[in-house]
């Protein structure tokens, strides 16, 4: 049976480090997707789909950008007078130094919020992160957490065993019971990883992390609990406990840390939808502005990829996304790359393995990126061009390059 109090927590707080230029200024939750959605689109759709009216959306870094995007929950269903979405704020004087200000990791996140989720008073607490591409009906796992008695259930996946050291890693036994999980490991075992998706028993949660607070604490500066991210301290100790499971999600699953899973991510959805995009009655939901229609223009050629409303190309696209209202003008190229909202590659110019972000200007002439860059391989090969940023007539770009927001080259 499922429970009918459920309260949601999508951490969308944490930096995005690793995408580089691309969250400079920006939440990564708020990277636009296959170039009409953005990230957070996704746990917040797998949510409503899912019934989960309860939500909490904690945000930190540039939390404003994800605000306006949000739109109190509207595009999602989720702008009511009683539940619906709650924005999460860092906040000052509302406790200890451990218990205000920024979290410093998402196990110190639940730490910081303990007291709201037992005011609450939930009969499960289902946290997730924002920056993963899938489909999934959170109510299986409540289901298998149920079930089997479970203080806390794992959603996994499985990812090539080259992948997995980015990952917490999980190991089970043929009744799905957690034996063993390791937080990025440098030399995985298994190419089982959790998906950032987890159902917890909140009194369980709440009483393991007051015990690991006072045990971690006093080894920690000021301000930091020392709880750190779930595979930190968190899971580990519910695992010697004996009671977390395991939930295998079927289907698609993308984590889109990096530039190059990124690009990937992208490139394997361009012409199939895996059942995560185009799925009748599980739409994707979102709030973007309406625009006029594409437009292909005589003399374009445009080949296995994704043009957003507002595009107008004149040159040649191959194996792209380009977002809303971009322009490729003739004798342009896009190839193996991914264009954001109303950015020009201007006569000439030409992008390949590259991410080229918001109101951008490729110049006439201008290279950007190489045909042969190990991009969908490797983070560092991958061309970026920082939002509102230009790259002048002729001007090259070499792979792995990459351009702060606001520059010129």
């Amino acid at each position: 049976m499922v429970a009918h109090r459920v309260l949601a927590i999508v951490q969308a707080g944490g930096a995005g480090g690793r995408m580089d230029v691309l969250t400079r200024e920006r939440a990564k939750p708020a990277l636009p997707f296959a170039g009409v959605f953005q990230l957070l689109d996704f746990p917040l759709s797998n949510l409503t789909h899912s019934g989960c009216t309860d939500v909490w959306l904690s945000v930190q870094y540039q939390g404003s950008t994800l605000e306006e995007q949000v739109a109190n929950g509207r595009p999602w269903d989720l702008d009511r007078n009683v539940g619906g979405l709650r924005l999460l704020m860092p906040q000052e004087g509302t406790g200890t130094l451990d218990e205000d200000g920024f979290a410093k990791g998402n196990a110190d996140l639940l730490f910081r919020i303990r007291d709201q989720v037992q005011e609450f008073a939930p009969e499960v607490v289902l946290v997730m992160s924002a920056d993963h591409v899938y489909r999934f009906d959170y109510r299986d796992a409540i289901v298998t957490h149920h079930e089997q008695g479970a203080e806390c259930t794992v959603v996994t996946t499985e990812v090539p065993l080259e992948e997995a050291s980015s990952h917490a890693t999980v190991e089970h036994d043929d009744e799905g019971r957690v034996t063993r999980l390791d937080y990025k490991p440098e030399e995985p075992t298994t190419g089982t990883v959790a998906t950032e998706i987890f159902v917890y028993d909140p009194e369980v949660l709440v009483e393991v992390l007051g015990e690991l607070h006072r045990e971690i604490s006093a080894d920690s500066e000021p301000g930091d609990t020392g709880l750190g991210d779930f595979g930190d301290h968190l899971l580990p100790h519910l695992v010697e406990r004996g009671k977390v499971v395991a939930h295998r999600m079927p289907g698609y699953w993308r984590d889109l840390g990096q530039p190059h899973l990124y690009l990937t991510a992208h490139r394997e959805l361009l012409t199939d939808d895996r059942d995560v995009l185009g799925v009748p009655g599980w739409t994707i939901l979102t709030r973007q502005p309406q625009r006029q229609p594409a437009r292909v223009l005589d003399g374009a050629t445009v080949a296995d990829s994704m043009l957003s409303p507002g595009c107008r190309v004149a040159g040649e696209v191959t194996r792209s996304v380009l977002g809303p209202g971009v322009v490729v003008e003739e004798g342009a190229q896009v190839v193996d790359s991914v264009v954001f909202s109303d950015t020009v590659v201007r006569r000439g110019a030409a992008v390949h393995r590259s991410i080229v972000d918001t109101r951008c200007e490729v110049g006439p002439g201008a290279r950007v990126g190489e045909p042969d860059a190990p991009a969908y391989d490797d983070p560092d090969a991958v061309t970026i061009v920082g939002r509102h940023s230009v790259v002048g007539e002729g001007v090259v770009l070499a792979a792995g390059s990459r351009l702060e927001p606001g520059t010129t080259a």
